[in-house]
């Protein structure tokens, strides 16, 4: 099934040109590689042979892939949390669209690619025609050519990889990517042309792929961006914030992971980097407000999502008061799942219970109101356009919270429009 070429005039458009294949690549590495799992196991009911035929039992059986154990197990939980709290709202509480039931299947993949490889290919064996999930961007990069290859459709998850955009016909995300982030970054700069911009990170792979995408986003815009690369095994920190102080930027963008965190910020503080300029920096999940200390406050993020990030719309209300029902707690992730349960709902009432190649159809350029607000599945590449936040935190160690400052519309922090590979 390959792109009609009516399909430009569809769906918004991206404000960002795509700069070069280079710049890909690099915003591809940068990519966070989210994990999580689950045990195998059926949550929506039984009494299904697993054929996957609606024929007879009026059921959609979709298969979750994620990882409820395995280093990001936190971040899966979230998702699947969000999942089944997605699937309530769009299903009205009834479990059922069109006149189908929706059983759910959850597969444990501890963010292991083969395993998930593996549970996938078992679970399209037995006729599962719709497969979600996935927080590992290396996990998502080996799914979405299954899915291809066995034309089913696939809901990604938060794996934040910018190659899953684009990479074929059945592949969504109900996520966002890490072009995402930095253009979030680079809203909180404005004019970036002529301005100078730090990337703070360890000399590792990690670090040196986000100074790669900064200078492709934020670069291409015009930045002069330089770099800092501490050694990982780096314990004492502070001539680093002194050389980062000593360049006088007017952005300094943070990325940094691993126990010494807390040290980074520290000397960060002391040596008046974050009194001196904007400083910049993800937001992750609620367990990491504490790392901060009290540069927490002094410091600018960008944020994918954090409980009334959406400004406690009536989708976002829906999804808070439904995950805590069921005794979880909303985080990070939680939207993610939620809008994933949203879009295989709307591709089964408007499209096809049986037929993904009439489900794929049914999202392209669909606009909806999600927990962050009105999003849309872009028709061309499908890359889910959403808004990004920005945000600081108040308070101290356990009683840390973020407190939105600015939410950036989805055609702002929209990625380069990348057409479908087929």
């Amino acid at each position: 099934m390959r792109r009609r070429a009516s399909r430009s005039r569809r769906g918004i458009r991206s404000t960002v040109q795509h700069r070069s294949l280079t710049a890909a690549a690099v915003l591809a590495a940068a990519g966070l590689l989210l994990t999580g799992c689950t045990a195998a196991g059926t949550a929506g009911g039984s009494g299904s042979d697993g054929s996957g035929k609606s024929a007879g039992d009026a059921t959609v059986k979709v298969g979750l892939v994620y990882s409820r154990t395995g280093l990001l197990a936190d971040y899966g939980k979230q998702y699947r949390d969000g999942f089944m709290a997605g699937l309530d709202y769009a299903t009205k509480g009834t479990g059922k669209v069109a006149g189908h039931r929706i059983e759910v299947t959850e597969q444990d993949d501890a963010g292991d690619p083969g395993k998930a490889v593996s549970a996938a290919k078992n679970l399209i064996g037995k006729g599962y025609k719709v497969l979600a999930g996935t927080t590992d961007s290396g996990v998502a990069l080996q799914m979405a050519p299954l899915a291809a290859q066995n034309k089913v459709l696939y809901v990604s998850g938060p794996a934040a990889t910018d190659a899953v955009t684009g990479i074929n016909d059945y592949t969504f995300r109900s996520g966002r990517q890490s072009y995402q982030d930095i253009l979030t970054a680079g809203a909180m700069l404005g004019d970036a042309k002529g301005k100078k911009v730090t990337v703070l990170a360890q000399d590792s792979t990690f670090g040196q792929a986000n100074v790669a995408a900064v200078q492709a986003v934020l670069g291409g815009k015009g930045a002069k961006v330089g770099s800092v690369l501490a050694p990982p095994s780096a314990t004492d920190l502070t001539p680093f914030a002194r050389q980062v102080k000593a360049g006088g930027p007017d952005l300094v963008f943070v990325a940094w992971a691993g126990s010494t965190a807390p040290a980074l910020w520290t000397a960060l503080d002391q040596q008046g980097v974050l009194g001196a300029g904007k400083v910049v920096t993800g937001l992750a999940g609620t367990a990491s407000y504490p790392v901060f200390g009290a540069a927490g406050s002094k410091v600018s993020f960008l944020a994918h999502y954090f409980p009334g990030a959406g400004g406690g719309n009536t989708v976002e209300k829906a999804m808070l008061d439904s995950v805590k029902k069921a005794g979880g707690t909303p985080d990070l992730f939680t939207p993610d799942g939620f809008t994933a349960a949203q879009m295989i709902v709307h591709a089964v009432a408007e499209g096809s219970a049986t037929d993904p190649a009439a489900m794929v159809k049914a999202l392209e350029g669909w606009t909806f109101d999600g927990a962050k607000g009105k999003q849309q599945v872009r028709a061309e590449d499908h890359a889910l356009v959403q808004p990004m936040f920005v945000a600081r935190l108040t308070g101290k160690g356990a009683a840390a919270e973020p407190e939105l400052l600015d939410a950036e519309a989805m055609e702002t922090v929209a990625p380069p429009v990348k057409p479908s590979a087929g």
